[in-house]
């Protein structure tokens, strides 16, 4: 390139030149220099006009306007960085027609969005999931096609740790789940899958272990009155049917703790059982569920420490909370060991309440929790039989702290035992009612 412009200069140079020796001999040199600087402007004009012409549309012609010299350098220079700008923009088309013809094969609707949720691409299948047209709708805000106000909760609370379920607003039938993704200035990638089958299924599955729960309620209270008829009377049976008698009846006893717990589960799931959002106390109920722990601990004196602090009233459902506050100390003290040590705390801080319970049993492996909250999942099955317990007691902790916009966290390692902490938001705190306030000040 110095090369390049060494020689322009030294042509532009003996140019002058020229044009002063013939000036001289014409016997002026200035008529010479201003006649060889018009001709120079002229020859320029004419060549930024060509430049124009080929800017205002290159691709008109496959070769750069010709010409010599400096001009010439630069018509060919224009010419190659044009030439390679097109093979970028044909390499970088063809990828974006590879994406989008791989994105219509889905069965998932794609949808891209600016920041604000004006649309500016998506797929077939959101057409067809989504009831969107190309002709109108790109450009328009996707609240306006989805009309739904959880999905505009969704979409700008900018949390999209957890998918979304709605109904599609084109065809009702439909259930998507929804799920969005960041990406550029806060631009959004939609994906909506259908999981209406899933749904069906999950309907299947809860009308079936609710029929089937309350179904079984009445058979089963006729037998385990029987058995606890027969059990009355049976000091004068020989000692096998003893055995036998309070067996069935130890068995009818977890049977009917099953179909209690299905069908609380059951309700919980479905939203049956609305959430009283009442002032609870959470102290009584802690001392209350921590006599029935003493009681069920019984031999084996585990040693049940509290610390409550003064902040321990909620909005909630107080039936909800005991079951699934009970649910965790229960479990506290059937997997710890004789003796052992469990720690209830109830705390309160500027992320809400708290319910720690940490106890020193044998821990839990940590690939099992975050499958612990599972129906029927058992750490170690082997136990089973040991704890009695049904494998539902998380599962509806996890329900109850959903309804109470709260979750439940889990910390444990082997040998180290584990502790189970439910998250209430700070929304959840209460302060003591008037009553109460005037008793303690009493």
């Amino acid at each position: 390139m110095q090369h390049n412009w060494t020689r322009h200069f030294r042509i532009i140079i003996g140019f002058v030149f020229a044009c002063a020796v013939a000036g001289w001999w014409l016997g002026s040199v200035l008529i010479g220099l201003c006649t060889g600087l018009a001709l120079y402007l002229a020859w320029t004009l004419v060549q930024t006009r060509r430049l124009h012409q080929w800017l205002a549309d290159p691709d008109a012609s496959d070769e750069a306007p010709g010409s010599v010299g400096l001009w010439g350098d630069l018509f060919d220079s224009l010419h190659r960085q044009h030439q390679k700008h097109l093979r970028s923009r044909d390499l970088l088309q063809t990828r974006i027609n590879r994406v989008q013809e791989s994105t219509n094969a889905m069965r998932d609707g794609v949808i891209m969005t600016n920041a604000d949720g004006a649309m500016e691409w998506w797929n077939w299948s959101a057409e067809y999931l989504l009831g969107f047209r190309r002709e109108t709708d790109r450009g328009q805000p996707i609240h306006n096609l989805i009309r739904s106000p959880s999905f505009k909760r969704y979409f700008d609370a900018r949390d999209y740790r957890e998918p979304l379920d709605i109904r599609s607003p084109a065809k009702p039938h439909i259930h998507l789940q929804i799920q969005i993704s960041l990406f550029g200035d806060d631009d959004r990638l939609i994906v909506a899958k259908d999981i209406t089958r899933l749904f069906q299924l999950e309907q299947m599955r809860r009308d079936f272990v609710s029929n089937v729960s309350h179904e079984m309620r009445t058979p089963l209270t006729v037998i385990s009155g029987y058995l606890e008829t027969l059990t009355d009377n049976a000091d004068d049976a020989p000692p096998r049917w003893q055995k036998a008698l309070n067996t069935m009846a130890q068995q009818a006893d977890r049977m009917e703790a099953l179909i209690t717990d299905l069908i609380l589960l059951a309700k919980l799931e479905t939203g049956e059982q609305q959430v009283n959002d009442n002032v609870t106390n959470v102290r009584t109920l802690i001392e209350q569920t921590c006599s029935d722990a003493r009681a069920l601990s019984g031999e084996a004196e585990h040693q049940i420490e509290t610390e409550i602090g003064p902040r321990h009233f909620v909005f909630g459902d107080e039936g909800q909370l005991r079951s699934a506050f009970s649910n965790i100390i229960f479990n506290a003290v059937k997997y710890t060991p004789a003796g052992g040590t469990i720690r209830i705390r109830w705390y309160t801080d500027k992320e809400g309440a708290h319910l720690a319970v940490k106890d020193s049993g044998i821990g839990i492996d940590m690939v099992h929790i975050p499958r612990l909250t599972e129906r029927f999942y058992r750490a170690d099955p082997s136990r089973h039989q040991q704890t009695g317990g049904t494998g539902l007691g998380l599962a509806i902790v996890k329900h109850v702290l959903l309804n109470h916009d709260g979750n439940l966290e889990i910390n444990s390692h082997p040998g180290d035992g584990s502790e189970f902490i439910c998250h209430l938001p700070r929304a959840r705190i209460a302060e003591a009612p008037i009553e109460t306030a005037q008793g303690i000040s009493d």
